[in-house]
């Protein structure tokens, strides 16, 4: 390990940053391990490592090296180690382990269905990738916590089955396709494969040694084969700029597999051919004459030229009988589709900048990030005048807001529930069901009691307590986002009508048995209210409610005052002062809720 930080510090442009961050981090790791027994410091200077052979700039590298300081320890203490953070490193790197640190959020979903046997919804499994991309905010989390991934796929040993299962499918269901979405191709390839391995590892194993034969013939055959195409397109006229080919994945390869009964023979694009072509008119006329010469079959032509991927990927696809009965798949692209293909968003920022790709594509494909679907929405691209010299430097511009306008928050059954922006957790309880909104008596987030005109943030876990007796207040309308909420609430409350009328046929029947005893009722407790002088007390921003004053301190109007929510539902005040209060909020953190005269 040592031999590695020194090979990173010598590499640096900033090897003081460099240095001081493995000294931060050996100090902040001290006697913390990682779930496969691990010490942290460890794990961190590889995902550094990596970091550096890409040849990012110090401040991702000393991210790498700090991102897992804020596990696993108390909110106040992250806090404080945010601000020494900034303190050493500056506002940039702080920001920066701040917004990894919660990434951790997008497993709950994942780990319920887990826990629960439960499988994914695919509209559920894209809200918690929609999530983790909210919870970024910047490409260089994004990366660093790919790297961490892709590390800590290699040291799950030491964990039980059902973690291993945990993780390996949050790589396949959640970091695959976000780096497939970023046009990370390399680093999909290998995610994918490694969590292969650890899901299902007799199946790789047999897809191994079943395939390893049929890669290498299949690589041998084209290499003879390519001279002879180029014969033939010469022969016809037709301009090609280069004919290569690339493999799939092991993991691509058995997801096929499993749609043809395993069936080899029937996967054509184990090895694809790929011909560059100079212009959109020649690659046309290129697959005319591949099909002239090699009969297609029919159904397995595609079109992405004139209708082009959702993630802007375009190219021409057919699979085509090649001498010998091989089957295989031929792409046919222009020289721009293909850098738009292999580097994404790099390959039109390098026209302006004057990068040549060819000449430099080492260094830049990696970062590849494609277009996306309309969500993405970059607002900062920094330009320079003389261009940018390093990977890096394009790299850290991209400091995304992927969805300005949404909030991602969890049910308790690990649901993904999406609200606008400002949305609360009365908008959250109509989210879920138009009827637990409309019955919302309270609600926890984290565990935690809320009012209920709370501001929900991505990744809250929200509780929602239901009472059948309960109908939405008019005061909601002012707070709710959403336009569910507000047309229940008004339909409930009768907003803007001047007669009474009861919105269900059930609640008149009930209300006629039971008024007189709620009449009475109300009337003794607005006495005691009085009596006690509490009748203007808020209680987690709701009035109105039954209180107990509590003996040991007896706390009066214009005291500084909290609750506590004992576990038979009553409320008992106290001051904040009150020793016996202190005590209790230790205790049972859970169940303190602000209180506040009004």
């Amino acid at each position: 390990m040592a031999a590695n930080i020194e090979k990173i510090i010598k590499h640096s442009s900033n090897p003081e940053m460099i240095e001081s961050a493995f000294a931060f981090a050996k100090k902040a790791y001290k006697g913390k391990y990682r779930l496969s027994g691990e010490e942290y410091i460890t794990h961190a200077t590889r995902v550094a490592l990596m970091l550096d052979e890409m040849k990012l700039d110090p401040i991702t590298i000393s991210l790498g090296i700090l991102h897992d300081i804020l596990d696993d320890i108390p909110e106040a203490i992250r806090k404080i180690e945010l601000k020494e953070i900034e303190k050493k490193f500056g506002k940039e790197i702080s920001a920066l382990v701040g917004k990894i640190s919660t990434l951790s959020k997008v497993r709950y979903s994942l780990s319920i269905g887990i826990r629960d046997k439960k499988s994914f919804g695919k509209e559920n499994t894209e809200n918690v990738r929609r999530m983790f991309l909210a919870l970024s905010g910047d490409l260089r989390v994004i990366l660093v916590e790919l790297f961490s991934r892709l590390d800590g796929l290699d040291h799950l040993y030491p964990l039980s089955n059902e973690k291993q299962k945990l993780f390996a499918l949050e790589t396949l269901q959640i970091f695959v396709p976000i780096a497939n979405r970023l046009g990370l191709s390399e680093i999909r390839r290998t995610l994918e494969d490694k969590a292969f391995f650890q899901l299902m590892p007799k199946r790789f194993n047999w897809l191994k040694e079943n395939i390893k034969e049929e890669y290498e013939q299949r690589e041998k055959y084209l290499k003879r084969f390519i001279p002879r195409l180029k014969r033939i397109l010469k022969k016809e006229r037709i301009n090609f700029l280069d004919i290569n080919y690339r493999a799939k994945s092991y993991w691509s390869t058995y997801r096929k597999l499993v749609s043809h009964d395993m069936d080899l023979d029937k996967i054509h694009d184990l090895l694809a051919l790929r011909i560059i072509a100079p212009n959109i008119e020649s690659c046309y006329r290129t697959l005319g004459i591949v099909h002239k010469h090699f009969g297609p079959i029919s159904e397995e032509i595609d079109d992405y030229i004139a209708k082009p991927k959702m993630n802007g990927y375009r190219s021409l696809h057919t699979t085509v009988f090649l001498p010998a009965g091989k089957i295989t798949e031929i792409q046919i692209r222009t020289d721009e589709m293909d850098r738009e293909a292999e580097f994404g968003v790099c390959a039109h920022w390098s026209y302006k900048e004057k990068i040549d790709l060819k000449k430099e594509g080492d260094n830049f494909g990696w970062l590849n990030p494609v277009r996306s679907q309309g969500d993405m929405e970059i607002i900062q691209k920094k330009q320079t005048s003389n261009g940018v010299k390093d990977v890096s430097d394009f790299w850290k511009s991209f400091k995304i807001d992927f969805f300005p306008n949404k909030i991602f928050s969890f049910t308790p059954k690990g649901d993904v529930i999406v609200l606008p922006k400002n949305s609360t957790v009365v908008d959250f309880a109509y989210a879920v069901h138009s009827d637990i909104g409309n019955h919302c008596e309270s609600a926890k987030i984290e565990g935690k009691i809320v009012p209920l005109n709370r501001t929900l943030e991505n990744g809250d876990v929200v509780e929602i307590t239901v009472n059948k007796k309960k109908l939405p207040s008019k005061d909601w309308l002012r707070f709710v986002k959403t336009s569910l909420a507000k047309s229940n609430i008004k339909r409930l409350t009768d907003q803007g009508d001047s007669g009474f009328r009861l919105p269900f046929s059930r609640f008149i029947k009930r209300k006629l048995t039971e008024i007189s005893e709620a009449s009475k009722k109300w009337r003794e407790e607005k006495i005691k209210l009085s009596k006690d002088n509490i009748g203007h007390i808020s209680i987690a921003g709701q009035r109105r409610m039954l209180i107990h004053i509590a003996k040991c301190c007896n706390p009066q109007r214009g005291d500084k005052v909290g609750a506590y929510l004992a576990p038979n539902r009553a409320t008992v005040l106290h001051k904040l002062s009150c020793s016996n209060f202190k005590k209790i909020s230790e205790k049972f953190p859970e169940r303190i809720v602000d209180a506040s005269w009004k």
